[in-house]
């Protein structure tokens, strides 16, 4: 009997992408949301070098309408809700992000609740997990915490993964239909790009590539590889757990300094432009006056991050590949799609 077809949302960015190809590769048929059905050819040309694509399919559908979400679910047999807005820099409007990532949440958890749709995943993040917290916090970060967003200094991007995930869980708990909801909440993504769209991770690693920035800012991140993401979406869908679970993708925990030290042993020629040593806070917060992208690294200077995701390796039965090894594969992508 063949695998269900599973609804994976936003199909066209990179974690759903491998998500795609990581149910492809395991049986399932997938129908992919685009905003406009242009894309699916070159969707279905990028996934068919890494996975059997015959049960591949698309829905035009867009987050911010009501329009599509209906007809994109019938006949799906589970939901990976993985479409959110993921920018490089911070809105002027907070809503332009936080509106949205609830509203489309919102919007397709409805349209799924009302079909036969019997597992939903949502791809969270852990921005809604660690933010806002004292920076005296030396426990590490479990899938029991959530950001605190009346913090001063939490991001729009925070705030719309953390109020989506929310919006989600409180949706769920008053539904009737019995549909079942857990969320996988990654960390800073890595690993090799399928296609050509930059992410902000790929986006950061681009820079490192190219010289951008003669040192790395103080800044310390909870690293996952994509095919460890997309697995853990997959093993989501599958295992006997009961609703509500809340899985924590994170391989390891590495300053910035480490993943460009990765890059620069792994890649060699490849990776010389990547940053050699710190740069010191002060320089970082200059600099955030005019750039954007450095404004966004401000508030985690200095921190180490710590997460404890023991539960979620015991619940899914996963180990993470090497974030080292992670960092590694998508520098060496980007070169390869010549990107840099």
């Amino acid at each position: 009997m063949d695998k269900p077809t599973i609804l994976v949302t936003g199909i066209s960015g990179f974690i759903a992408r491998h998500c795609a190809a990581d149910l492809l590769n395991a049986g399932y048929g997938v129908r992919g949301t685009v905003r406009s059905l242009k894309r699916s050819d070159e969707v279905r040309a990028s996934l068919s070098r890494h996975a059997p694509v015959s049960r591949l399919e698309f829905a035009e559908a867009d987050l911010e309408a009501d329009a599509g979400w209906d007809s994109a679910v019938r006949g799906c047999g589970h939901v990976l809700h993985v479409a959110s807005p993921f920018p490089a820099t911070q809105p002027r409007d907070e809503q332009d992000l936080i509106r949205p990532a609830v509203q489309g949440t919102l919007r397709v958890l409805r349209s799924a609740a009302s079909g036969d749709v019997r597992r939903f995943v949502q791809t969270s993040s852990l921005v809604a997990v660690m933010y806002g917290h004292p920076r005296s916090r030396t426990a590490p970060f479990t899938e029991a915490d959530w950001s605190r967003l009346d913090s001063p200094g939490v991001t729009a991007y925070a705030k719309s993964k953390t109020l989506a995930e929310r919006a989600a869980r409180e949706l769920v708990e008053k539904d009737v239909s019995g549909l079942h909801y857990s969320s996988v909440n990654p960390g800073f993504v890595l690993g090799p790009m399928l296609g050509r769209d930059l992410g902000t991770s790929a986006t950061v690693i681009q820079m490192f590539l190219r010289g951008k920035y003669p040192g790395a800012p103080r800044v310390s991140m909870p690293c996952v590889d994509v095919r460890d993401v997309a697995r853990a979406h997959r093993l989501a869908l599958e295992v006997d757990a009961p609703t509500g679970g809340r899985y924590i993708a994170t391989a390891e925990c590495l300053w910035m300094i480490e993943v460009a030290r990765a890059i620069r042993e792994g890649l060699g020629a490849a990776g010389r432009k990547a940053p050699r040593f710190e740069l010191p806070d002060w320089l970082i917060r200059m600099v955030a006056i005019f750039d954007a992208s450095a404004r966004l690294a401000v508030s985690e200077l200095g921190r180490e991050a710590r997460v404890d995701n023991s539960l979620t390796r015991r619940t899914l039965g996963m180990d993470f590949i090497p974030a080292r090894e992670a960092a590694v594969a998508m520098a060496r992508s980007l070169v390869e799609l010549k990107l840099v």
